[in-house]
């Protein structure tokens, strides 16, 4: 029975990745320090004797016993208002974390995967965004710590697979949304359904020109389970092409939801705020044979019954 680890276990991709590896047969390990994961979103795996949890921070030595093939390390606060509150977790976690993990891959012979972002393009002056382009990153900027932290965990990925053979893949996600997501991550999915879902003002940055593209999670697990059995090394991006503008987004949130008492409401624009996402698949296309099944239609409605759940309407007074 093939043996994986995944890193960031309780946390909305992490947890998605355990189903998935062990709907597939393997025995899962999953790790979490649980400062942004939830440990209600594997809580139905602990019965599972294909699944063990170990409560650890990974950028602290890491050991497990026994043979490991394959390692995920998709541990790290991932959302503006996680790393903001968390810079030196979220930058301990791309460099200690991935040193410590790219370690242990070396001692078992394990095929090391590392969950990068679309956010090592910063605000891109390329659109829309190929794997070759460099990026345009301000490494002092408030989002530096994430976008940093990401870029060094590619460059020490690479230079292990180059200097010690060690297979690596690196995959860069773009917008990722589905069940699971925390209410108050911060990020535009989440606080849109809570916001509509309350009654209250939709937050929009600037005035919402600013494009984005959302891939379902179903889909994106699809595309990092290709390419973690495929023989690229290079990065890779994976998510959905389908680009849209904050406003549209939001105009599609208060349709669905539908609570009369939902508005929008402008705040500034953030420092550094990406002004386009969107990515360029044709490698995941070309390579991996994967492209998003699911539109953003299909995939908001399957989120919103998991936020009509979590989300508790306002309380009228």
């Amino acid at each position: 029975m093939k043996r994986i680890l995944i890193t960031g276990a309780a946390g909305f991709l992490g947890s998605h990745l355990c189903d998935r590896f062990l709907a597939e047969g393997y025995h899962v390990i999953g790790m979490d320090n649980l400062i942004t994961g939830d440990l209600a979103n594997i809580e139905h795996l602990f019965p599972l004797k294909r699944f063990e949890f170990h409560h650890h921070d990974v950028s602290k030595f890491v050991h497990v016993a026994g043979q490991l093939d394959y390692i995920l390390h998709f541990a790290s606060p991932a959302s503006p208002i996680d790393y903001l509150q968390m810079p030196i977790q979220t930058l301990k976690v791309g460099s200690l974390g991935t040193h410590n993990l790219l370690g242990l891959a070396m001692s078992k012979g394990a095929r090391f995967m590392i969950a990068s972002t679309s956010e090592v393009y910063g605000d891109p002056l390329v659109h829309p965004q190929k794997e070759e382009y460099w990026g345009n990153v301000n490494p002092v900027g408030p989002r530096g710590v994430y976008d940093e932290a990401k870029r060094f965990q590619e460059a020490i990925t690479m230079a292990y697979h180059t200097y010690h053979g060690l297979e690596t893949r690196i995959i860069r996600i773009f917008n990722t949304y589905g069940p699971r997501m925390r209410v108050n991550d911060g990020r535009v999915l989440p606080a849109f359904f809570s916001q509509a879902i309350r009654g209250e003002g939709l937050t929009i940055f600037g005035d919402g020109s600013q494009t984005r593209s959302f891939c379902y999670v179903d889909d994106l697990v699809e595309g990092i389970y290709r390419l973690l059995l495929s023989d690229y090394h290079l990065p890779m991006n994976i998510g959905n092409p389908n680009e849209i503008t904050v406003m549209q987004f939001a105009k599609e949130i208060l349709s669905l939801v539908n609570n009369p008492k939902a508005h929008i409401d402008y705040r500034p624009l953030p420092i550094d705020d990406p002004k386009q996402r969107q990515p360029d698949i044709t490698k995941a296309r070309t390579i991996l044979g994967w492209e998003p099944k699911y539109n953003r239609e299909q995939g908001l409605a399957l989120t919103y019954e998991y936020f009509k759940k979590v989300v508790k309407p306002a309380v009228l007074v």
